[in-house]
């Protein structure tokens, strides 16, 4: 993409420059893979702690490509990405710290 000013500003205002075809393209063929791989050790013999650890590892990488190039959000200003994603890191961590308190409680008999 040229650096017209023009063509930016149809675009939205956003210079994504590298965010070509094959980008994307290469994007999509490493989710794919991921899914591929994720699929597969589904069906097999791996404890199920570490599989469990292994779909989550997995589930945010898939999560950085979408988000990062599908959404654009790796071409934006860092403080609005922190703005992005604080909040649901937060989010994510009161969910955890939920489950874990609410999984020690025992219910008094009635």
């Amino acid at each position: 993409m040229s650096n017209n000013h023009h063509a930016v500003a149809a675009e939205g205002g956003h210079d994504h420059g590298s965010l070509t075809t094959k980008l994307i393209w290469r994007v999509f063929w490493i989710l794919l893979a991921v899914t591929i791989f994720e699929v597969a050790i589904s069906f097999t013999g791996i404890s199920k702690e570490v599989l469990m650890l292994t779909f989550i590892v997995l589930t945010i990488v898939k999560s950085y490509y979408i988000v990062g190039y599908f959404m654009h959000l790796k071409y934006e200003a860092v403080p609005f990405r922190w703005s992005i994603l604080l909040p649901f890191i937060l989010i994510v961590y009161l969910i955890f710290i939920a489950l874990y308190e609410g999984s020690s409680l025992t219910m008094a008999p009635l």
